[in-house]
């Protein structure tokens, strides 16, 4: 729903992000909770009388969370909760990622309810659980509606995995599938994991991306031949396509972005290299030496 305030243009854009805040990670907890009951075939209270489950052991789900989704976020009581501060006002520290984890758990174990039969005498609804999952697609768009909501850059992808997304990224579908046809194995396995770390979830895992992007920029110079300084001319003259003004610009792109990768701390770790420390760099440097290999694994797949 649009409200009058978006209509006009007078509500304050929401910023988008990566980071989840304790409030944030509360709104995606909670719409969990309300998903709760399609894992009740897993974690069961059955009725009294055999003729079904009306309800889900929490204390079954919260024993198999520890070792699930270790991180959650857990009360005084070993509850798994919404981050609050305790009576002192603090609050402890966890594991703000781990939502989108307890996020892919609910979206993974989640059975349609087939039929609902109100027991008078208990007072309760017995449920009867299909083998079916249809609801888990119900589920995960409203994650992605939420994500939009808060301004969260995350999505399900068909995989039903939770990946990061970028507004202005290089990555996308064509340059993956490119990528799956290269023909040397350790170039398309270097690239294949970037791409996993970049789409990764947690932060973490970016750096890891930047350098295995920088590691397959360093094989492809050898794709030719182990002469790396021979091999890397015959690509740029491939990729110049006849045009001298060409061959000059990928000479001087292939060395800046080698000296990017010898002066921060993307390949090399030793003291005396800078430190990149604001995340938004990654992205930066992803995108800008992909720029140049996807454009270099079109020439190779011909």
């Amino acid at each position: 729903m649009e409200y009058y305030t978006q209509r006009n243009g007078l509500r304050k854009e929401i910023r988008k992000t990566y980071l989840i805040d304790d409030n944030m990670y509360g709104v995606l907890f909670d719409c969990c909770t309300r998903y709760k009951k399609y894992l009740a075939w897993k974690y069961p209270v059955d009725c009294a009388d055999g003729r079904g489950i009306y309800s889900i052991d929490d204390d079954m789900l919260r024993r198999d969370l520890t070792y699930e989704v270790p991180g959650l976020y857990r009360d005084e009581c070993d509850n798994i909760a919404v981050p609050k501060n305790d009576a002192y006002g603090f609050l402890a520290e966890y594991d703000r990622y781990s939502i989108l984890d307890y996020i892919e758990f609910v979206s993974a174990n989640c059975k349609d309810i087939s039929n609902v039969y109100y027991h008078k005498y208990f007072g309760h609804e017995d449920l009867t659980f299909a083998d079916t999952n249809d609801i888990r697609a119900e589920f995960e768009s409203e994650i992605n509606n939420l994500f939009l909501k808060i301004g969260l850059l995350y999505q399900f992808n068909e995989q039903h995995q939770i990946i990061r997304i970028e507004e202005h990224g290089v990555l996308n579908d064509k340059i993956e599938r490119n990528v799956d046809l290269i023909q040397e194995d350790g170039l398309k396995k270097l690239l294949q994991e970037a791409i996993n770390f970049h789409y990764d979830k947690n932060p973490e895992s970016w750096s890891l991306a930047v350098e295995k992007l920088w590691d397959a920029l360093e094989r492809l110079k050898t794709y030719y031949s182990s002469d790396k300084k021979q091999s890397s001319q015959q690509l740029i003259e491939t990729m110049a396509n006849g045009q001298t003004e060409f061959v000059s610009l990928f000479e001087d792109e292939f060395k800046y972005l080698t000296s990017i990768g010898n002066k921060f701390r993307i390949r090399h770790h030793e003291n005396g290299v800078v430190d990149i420390k604001d995340i938004k760099h990654y992205d930066y440097f992803f995108n800008r030496c992909l720029s140049l290999v996807s454009l270099a694994i079109k020439y190779l797949i011909k």
